[in-house]
């Protein structure tokens, strides 16, 4: 067993006690050694440790910024909206088969795709920005099936509604589906707030959003408050059960 350092050592020149880890005493400035000893830590050096190894840089990826994926399913239905509401302003006949109008006689799709057209400009604005805003939200969290699970389901469920209490109805637009991506966006951080859990979401800006599809069947006829009220319990429904996931 290595023995530890003296507790002092005497200068040569001026007889005082000195500590044993300098090199010159303090007293009268002597040289007492050529440099000072190593401490004796009584154990085996520690390991080198080794430097983490990063992962090899993606295409457009900035050296410690790691980009956010692109919500491709989000622009999809945006894209998607657009291109039949184009389509039918330039005169395409068939986009007719694809709206609610009256009983489905064996047109199963209509509660699907009417909600795609739109004959309203604003109504079709304020429906796709909430898409834009709260699809990207959700896509982020869970990946490309959320938005158009929640999108799909809500809105289908909201038009079923529809058609479940007058079959004579007329309805397009996606109001309802944009209220079910909100709600089920929205449930996560209700529940957490529930709990005690902090965060940054702007619940009063999530209500306004929500506040102004609700009242779009005030503004247009296109927009049946049935079908915003049913895709807001499915996506209340679905978020539920969304919160639950990583």
């Amino acid at each position: 067993m290595a023995s530890g350092p003296d507790l002092f050592v005497v200068c040569k020149s001026c007889g005082s006690e000195v500590s044993p880890y300098i090199t010159e005493c303090p007293y009268c400035g002597t040289r007492l050694r050529k440099r000072a000893p190593k401490l004796d830590r009584g154990g085996a050096p520690k390991a080198r440790r080794s430097r983490p190894r990063l992962a090899p840089l993606r295409p457009g990826e900035i050296p410690g910024i790691r980009p956010d994926r692109r919500p491709y399913a989000t622009i999809a239905l945006i894209v998607a909206s657009v291109v039949v509401t184009l389509l039918g302003r330039a005169g395409w006949d068939r986009v007719l088969d694809l709206v609610v109008a009256g009983p489905l006689d064996g047109d199963w799709w209509r509660p699907v795709t009417t909600q795609f057209v739109y004959d309203s400009t604003g109504y079709e604005i304020a429906v796709l920005a909430a898409v834009a805003i709260f699809g990207t939200l959700l896509e982020r969290r869970h990946g490309w099936w959320a938005p158009l699970a929640v999108f799909l389901i809500g809105g289908t469920l909201g038009m079923l509604l529809v058609l479940g209490v007058d079959e004579l109805s007329v309805a397009v637009g996606g109001n309802g589906a944009a209220l079910a991506l909100v709600a089920a966006w929205a449930m996560r951080d209700v529940l957490g707030r529930r709990r005690g859990r902090e965060d940054d979401s702007d619940m009063l800006g999530v209500l306004a959003v929500a506040a102004l599809l609700l009242l779009l069947p005030v503004a247009t006829q296109d927009a049946d408050p049935l079908a915003g009220l049913g895709g807001g319990v499915a996506g209340i429904v679905m978020g539920l059960g969304l919160s639950r996931l990583r």
